[in-house]
């Protein structure tokens, strides 16, 4: 009998050890995970700080929520039971609110450049992309400078870029303005300025069809970069790719 107890208690040592190793395996490769990506953000992509601390607000709101309903548990206040099969009617939809865009009636690109509101505040994302559009193409017509909008907006949607437009325009060497992971100086008093929050406005509501739509990549027509890719088009002074 004793010598049962004995080779009991030594497995179940053992077990505790496994346990401990496995745990702390499983320790270890998580911390090496969140720094390897740490190291990542770190390193290949500079985002607006802004979004950032937005980001983490909600996530930290979201996070609360969460732990007070778990803590409450699930609520059956509103639960009624039968002993019987009851047909209920399925309720009526309500319809979704549609977001109003601007009138896209307007007969040009310019026409529509003017109905935008001059003074209207931007958010963090329209500000990167209202960056882009004035840096990269600021001397283009409307078209121009409307194609280098769409470039960005299709790399967010892709999942070969980051998802978000401040993330695509600071990513590492992506685009040349940026410098230390940063915008220079913008003259907001400026037309070119104004025009371009208006460019990027109409870009994020999908207001107006650009010609080059679906491209991914661009550069100066004075440089040849030897791209393996499919061109789409040319607007002003840039070739376009996907």
């Amino acid at each position: 009998m004793f010598n049962y107890l004995k080779a009991a208690g030594a497995a179940a040592v053992s077990m505790l050890l496994v346990s401990a190793v496995v745990v702390t395996d499983t320790s270890v490769a998580v911390a090496a995970e969140e720094q390897q990506q740490t190291t990542l953000i770190a390193g290949e992509i500079n985002v607006d700080p802004g979004v950032l601390a937005e980001l983490q607000a909600d996530q930290a709101v979201a996070d609360a929520q969460e732990g007070a309903d778990d803590a409450q548990g699930p609520s059956t206040d509103n639960i009624t039971f039968y002993s019987e099969a009851v047909i209920a009617p399925v309720p009526e939809r309500s319809q979704p609110e549609v977001a109003a865009i601007p009138d896209t009636q307007a007969s040009s690109l310019s026409q529509l450049v003017s109905m935008q509101r001059a003074d209207a505040a931007l958010d963090a994302e329209e500000r990167c992309l209202a960056g882009t559009i004035y840096f990269e193409s600021k001397g283009e017509s409307l078209e121009g400078q409307l194609a280098v909008a769409k470039v960005v907006l299709n790399r967010a949607a892709s999942s070969r870029w980051p998802n978000s437009i401040c993330g695509v325009v600071y990513q590492k060497s992506q685009f040349s303005f940026v410098r230390g992971g940063k915008m220079p100086h913008i003259r907001k008093a400026s037309a070119s300025w104004k025009r371009a929050k208006a460019i990027a406005r109409i870009a994020l509501d999908g207001a107006w069809q650009s010609e080059v739509d679906d491209a991914l990549f661009f550069h100066a027509k004075y440089v040849s970069p030897g791209w393996r890719l499919t061109r789409v088009g040319a607007v002003d002074k840039h070739i376009f790719y996907r």
